[in-house]
Formats: C-alpha cells, sequence, structure tokens
C-alpha cells in the first residue's frame, strides 16, 4: 500500500528462485556486516540511529561500479540534472548537514 501511494512499482521475485533476488541479498549482508555483526547495541533506538548514520555514509561514499563509478548520491544528482522529471524532489536539498 505504501508503495502505491507513492507510485512505486512493487515486484516479487519467482518462488523457488533465489538468484533473482541477489542484489537484495548482498544488500542486507552488507547491511548486517556494517551493523549488527559489528556493535552491540544497548536498544532499538540506538541500532536505528546507526543504520540511519551507515546508510547515510553508504549512500554518500561509497562508489559503485555498477553506476560507473559514482556513488549512489552522486549518481542520483547526475540523473536530476540530466533528466529532472525522473525524480520528485531536489536531491541536492536532501542532502544532510548544517542545512538540516
Amino acid at each position: 500500500m505504501i508503495c502505491e501511494a507513492i507510485g512505486i512499482e512493487h515486484r516479487l521475485t519467482k518462488p523457488n528462485h533465489p538468484w533473482t533476488n541477489g542484489q537484495v541479498e548482498r544488500m542486507y549482508r552488507t547491511i548486517k556486516e556494517g551493523t549488527v555483526k559489528r556493535f552491540h547495541y544497548d536498544s532499538h533506538d540506538h541500532l536505528r540511529t546507526h543504520l540511519a548514520d551507515f546508510m547515510a555514509t553508504y549512500n554518500s561514499a561509497r562508489r559503485l561500479k555498477t553506476i560507473s563509478g559514482f556513488t549512489s548520491y552522486k549518481y542520483i544528482c547526475k540523473i536530476w540534472t540530466s533528466v529532472p522529471d525522473r525524480l520528485i524532489l531536489d536531491p541536492i536539498h536532501q542532502m544532510p548537514g548544517l542545512n538540516t
């Protein structure tokens, strides 16, 4: 319902075909290795805070081969400048920092 409300097409993988879901599973593994497998959390709030920090760092610092060596954030900014009608919000205004 949430995906539909914001205009995202929700697709499911075929049952008994785990290789079609490989990128998602790999990202889950990356998140787990960077958070719960390295640190102890005293509460769910502590985990949520660290997870948000981890994802912000990952999206703004990790260069990915699949998007020509750009970070996720830089790639989205590039798309915004070349085809702005593909995105709803200006990603430059969504960058965390002194303006938040």
